[in-house]
């Protein structure tokens, strides 16, 4: 009888020892599929990453160009050209010669 018991001790030792390995290769098997997508999701975000600094870079030149705007719109020389081009006005002094060809 002790030796029955002991053939049913290592048929359950076996099966335990193959459900194990089959267990553990489900986990590893689930842990490579997610550590490729994390991967993909990674490569997505740099790639998104890089062009949000391109976009920053470039909002920051705009707004160095627009600094320099502001700065040129309080000179005198950008008053006398709005009020040469838009309003037509001229110093006393100045003589304006007209070209005969009227813009439409």
């Amino acid at each position: 009888m002790s030796r029955r018991v002991e053939f049913r001790t290592k048929k359950n030792s076996h099966f335990g020892m193959v459900t194990v390995l089959i267990l553990v290769a489900m986990f590893c098997s689930i842990i490579g599929i997610k550590s490729i997508s994390l991967r993909s999701k990674r490569d997505e975000y740099n790639k998104r990453i890089e062009a949000l600094e391109k976009q920053i870079a470039k909002e920051e030149e705009r707004k160095k160009d627009l600094e320099e705007y502001e700065k040129y719109t309080k000179t005198v020389k950008y008053v006398e050209e709005v009020a040469k081009d838009k309003l037509g006005l001229v110093y006393e002094d100045e003589i304006v010669f007209e070209s005969g060809v009227e813009e439409q």
